[in-house]
């Protein structure tokens, strides 16, 4: 059975939105600041640690917009290129990055599924919607959250009103920019 992994760039008050800086967003790219090297390796292994990405559509066409004609020379771009893609939206209805399906209904029942076959982790990042879909079906198993210290006092947040959780904390680690992982993992998903 395969684990589904949360993985946010987030801000001390809680906002996950724009940390790179794509969007229109106020505060857009606040995480660029506290990039180094540390970040990036933990960002390969937690991407070398699946083997499939299952996005919201805002995200999913975010990054099939930047990441088909990234290079790298760690093959981070290669691998976000090649790995199975699965977008959730009720409004898209085509998929063109390499490797994509589309969930448009069921989702509950369809990520079941996903998680039920065999193989590494299956990976989210960024789509807080649909993290919170997710959450709310128990279904999330291991959360990674990469916390700046930065506080923006606006914008989306990963936990939201209404939003219930029970976590065990796992690793916590500190990189020399600042920035903390903290590792929790579902008391439900164990």
């Amino acid at each position: 059975m395969r684990r589904l992994v949360v993985s946010e760039f987030l801000t001390l008050d809680g906002v996950m939105e724009d940390p790179g800086g794509q969007s229109e967003f106020k505060h857009k790219g606040w995480s660029r600041p506290y990039w180094d090297d540390e970040i990036g390796k933990f960002k390969l292994a937690e991407l070398m640690a699946a083997d499939a990405l299952l996005l919201g559509r805002i995200t999913y066409q975010g990054f099939a917009a930047a990441w088909p004609s990234a290079k790298d020379e760690a093959g981070f771009a290669d691998r976000m290129n090649g790995l199975p893609k699965y977008v959730v939206s009720t409004t898209l209805d085509q998929a063109d990055w390499n490797n994509s399906t589309i969930i448009k209904s069921d989702i509950v029942r369809e990520v079941a599924r996903l998680k039920q076959q065999d193989g590494q982790d299956i990976l989210i990042g960024g789509s807080g919607q649909l993290i919170q879909t997710l959450a709310q079906h128990g279904l999330i198993d291991d959360y990674y959250l990469l916390v700046y210290p930065v506080v923006l006092g606006s914008g989306a947040r990963l936990f939201r009103d209404g939003t219930e959780a029970t976590l065990k904390l796992v690793e916590s680690r500190s990189y020399a920019s600042g920035v903390v992982l903290v590792h929790y993992r579902a008391i439900t998903g164990e």
